[in-house]
């Protein structure tokens, strides 16, 4: 009785599995199909289903080539399957739960940025108060840092971020507890100031000699830190007499004033664009915008600090100038 019992049950185990396993199979051979259209050749075919014929065409005749004609001719009112485009990235830089993001579109591939966070490792940068928690500057300007190359990374560039810190991630807090972990992409940050700016800016120009000659840009995202009654606007400088700098902290300047005209009409919106002597813009041999994002002891300022929904829109807007300023670059 328990001999029965037991093939019994290991009879429905294995239907159960079996079952289980036809139906993951399915699921991962499920595509969306599309029949031609009368005289359609499969270019034409390929463009109309948002598919790029140079990068999808070989898969797609893999796919279909019981149903294809001769020479990979389309067949009328087949349906044929199309290949799946989407491809997900993986930057553990980004935290647990956004390591692993959808690429959106290729629109900035072939682009190359380089994503330089204020100060870090021994050195927390500009200090504010808001009421008992202390912000710092080498944090929030870290947090922005990453969702911009985000943003810029899920539209086809490839972003290399030149302040690292392991531990961290995208985070949602208002209060971003401090640490002294961060590197200079796994290198020990210097205390001294010098050492510091000349460890980061050789880190992106080398950078920049092995992507030559792709379109770069490099960012560097601080917060400033001035009197507590002082609100200002997010600023932009770049390097004297570059005019490719000028152009993109242009660009960038041009997006956040539509969005506030948008979002603020009767605030208005005061950021310039200035040239300044700055060590990481005189030295750094790619185009470099330098940005200051607001001064971190205002209360009005913090609250572009502290809610992570205005991190994530200075990320966007950042990431909305970047991308215009490729556009008129083309």
């Amino acid at each position: 009785m328990i001999s029965l019992t037991m093939r019994f049950i290991k009879i429905i185990f294995f239907i159960y599995v079996f079952l289980i396993s036809t139906n993951l199979l399915s699921q991962s051979n499920t595509y969306n199909t599309s029949i031609p259209n009368k005289g359609e050749g499969l270019n034409a075919f390929l463009i109309r289903n948002n598919l790029n014929p140079t990068e999808h065409k070989a898969e797609f005749i893999e796919l279909n080539k019981k149903n294809l004609g001769k020479k990979n001719s389309l067949r009328k009112d087949v349906a044929y399957n199309l290949p799946n485009t989407e491809k997900w990235i993986e930057e553990p830089l980004f935290g647990k739960d956004r390591s692993k993001f959808k690429l959106d579109s290729n629109i900035l591939k072939g682009t190359v940025f380089h994503l330089v966070s204020g100060h870090g490792g021994p050195d927390p940068g500009a200090l504010g108060k808001y009421g008992d928690k202390t912000l710092a500057e080498d944090e929030y300007a870290y947090d922005i840092t990453l969702r911009l190359a985000k943003r810029l990374m899920e539209n086809g560039a490839k972003v290399n971020m030149i302040i690292q810190d392991e531990n961290d991630g995208i985070r949602d807090e208002s209060f971003l507890k401090m640490s002294d972990d961060e590197t200079c992409m796994g290198a020990t940050i210097p205390l001294d100031q010098m050492k510091r700016l000349k460890q980061r800016t050789e880190a992106v120009n080398k950078l920049y000699a092995q992507n030559k000659p792709a379109y770069q840009r490099c960012v560097v995202i601080h917060v400033d830190s001035r009197s507590t009654g002082k609100s200002i606007d997010v600023f932009f400088y770049h390097a004297p007499k570059s005019k490719s700098g000028k152009k993109a902290a242009e660009e960038i300047r041009s997006v956040f004033n539509t969005k506030y005209n948008k979002h603020q009409p009767s605030r208005g919106y005061s950021g310039v664009v200035k040239d300044r002597n700055l060590y990481v813009l005189r030295k750094t041999i790619p185009t470099a915008v330098f940005v200051e994002l607001g001064n971190i002891r205002n209360f009005s300022d913090q609250q572009r600090f502290i809610l992570q929904d205005n991190r994530q829109a200075l990320a966007n807007w950042m990431y909305e100038g970047l991308l215009n300023d490729f556009k008129k670059h083309k």
